[in-house]
């Protein structure tokens, strides 16, 4: 009897944390439709803290929303225009889809009642500036901060209950900066890009939109889609969306800011990245050393002799060498010009007087040859005679003979100075 009560005591325990639990989160379910039974719906909400991921959209950054495979966010600029914003409203409508809105700021002025429709179909809204300006990307502060905070201050201002207002905003063009990202970020405010756009914006047909569209659904598998509400192409191709994506089993995700009452969805950092990497997938690439940011750009000082314990109490502690290196430039003499000289009659000054007239020996023989080739060029040819012809012998015979004695003698005596100076 103990033990069972133990175990019923437990299990109520149990079911009463897991109750507790879903009252803080709730659980999102898919969205009733009634009277449209094959409706495509709303498969669950996401709650995101704009504080904790501030860009996202893989269009420009490197996060995106965690959605799974096959789960789709729809997003529209630019509107309301009633016209096109009235028609791409009762769609939604019809098929119990949750969709996400950046709100013009002059549009909410001219159609505040465009504005409350959205909120009051459970929308949420987002602003996109006041003008829809492209310039964002190169507009200083004094010209961004009134865009932006005029979008805000209308949007609000169209709102019944302003608290109904997300902090989401997406810049026109999606021509980011980096100034105008911290501004919004500081403020608490969401950068929203996209994942794929189905380009709508430009001149072409609603087929040519909604092939786009599923394509690039199609190429990366989930993601967030930019879409138009305030254009006749994309009224005519998103019902030819919305039916393909039931027939490829896409499921729509509604996207609402965390609150004090609606804490945000609990997700990992790997859920925010559109591919998170596997085990299997190897990494290519090294990851980024960080931007480490310093305090204080000065440089420190070189250390002193006294920052190595350097102090006459210290002075034990520190190599032998240590003081005797101190100075060790004043302490070297300066080298005498006596050092350099070389005495008379040593063995170097002897090799270098016999070098030197060997070579000039040398090169004399070759002078006296190119003097005689030029005297002999420059006077005219004479028939040779029989008392010429002997003399050329005998006065090369007496040059050859000098110098094999000048050459022999020269050595002898290097030779006979070199033993006696040994």
């Amino acid at each position: 009897m103990i033990g069972s009560s133990v175990v019923v005591r437990t299990r109520s325990w149990l079911v009463l944390c897991l109750g507790l639990l879903t009252v803080g989160a709730p659980a999102a379910h898919a969205a009733d439709c009634p009277g449209h039974p094959d409706a495509l719906g709303t498969s669950r909400t996401l709650v995101v803290d704009p504080r904790e991921h501030p860009r996202i959209g893989t269009m420009q950054y490197r996060e995106t929303l965690p959605l799974k495979d096959h789960e789709v966010v729809l997003t529209f600029d630019d509107g309301p225009l009633p016209k096109y914003s009235n028609q791409v409203l009762k769609m939604l409508d019809d098929e119990c889809i949750k969709a996400t809105f950046f709100i013009i700021g002059s549009q909410a002025k001219a159609n505040p009642e465009g504005v409350r429709k959205l909120v009051a179909a459970g929308h949420t809204v987002g602003t996109h500036s006041m003008n829809h300006p492209l310039t964002f990307d190169r507009m200083p502060v004094e010209k961004y901060e009134p865009e932006i905070n005029g979008g805000i201050e209308w949007t609000s201002a169209a709102m019944t209950d302003p608290s109904k207002l997300a902090p989401f905003f997406r810049i026109p063009g999606l021509m980011r900066a980096e100034g105008v990202e911290n501004y919004l970020i500081s403020r608490g405010i969401q950068v929203w890009s996209a994942d794929f756009p189905a380009d709508d914006w430009r001149h072409v047909s609603s087929d040519r939109v909604y092939q786009l569209a599923m394509q690039r659904l199609e190429a990366k598998g989930k993601g967030i889609l930019l879409l138009h509400d305030i254009q006749a192409r994309t009224v005519a191709a998103l019902p030819k969306i919305i039916r393909d994506l039931k027939a490829r089993g896409y499921r729509i995700v509604h996207v609402v800011p965390a609150t004090a009452d609606r804490p945000a969805t609990p997700t990992t950092p790997v859920e925010w990245l559109l591919h998170p990497p596997t085990e299997t997938t190897p990494i290519v690439r090294w990851p980024a050393v960080p931007n480490f940011v310093f305090t204080e750009t000065r440089t420190l000082p070189a250390p002193a002799l006294s920052d190595l314990n350097a102090q006459t109490e210290h002075q034990p502690l520190l190599p032998r060498r240590t003081k005797g290196q101190v100075d060790i430039a004043s302490t070297l003499p300066v080298p005498g010009r006596d050092l350099f000289a070389i005495p008379e009659g040593s063995v170097e000054v002897l090799l270098s007087t016999t070098l030197s007239r060997l070579a000039m020996a040398a090169e004399t023989p070759r002078a006296d040859k190119g003097k005689a080739a030029k005297a002999k060029a420059g006077k005219p040819h004479a028939p040779r005679t029989a008392h010429a012809a002997p003399a050329a012998p005998k006065h090369a015979a007496q040059a050859k003979n000098t110098a094999l004695k000048n050459t022999a003698s020269r050595p002898t005596r290097v030779a006979t100075s070199v033993k006696k100076r040994a």
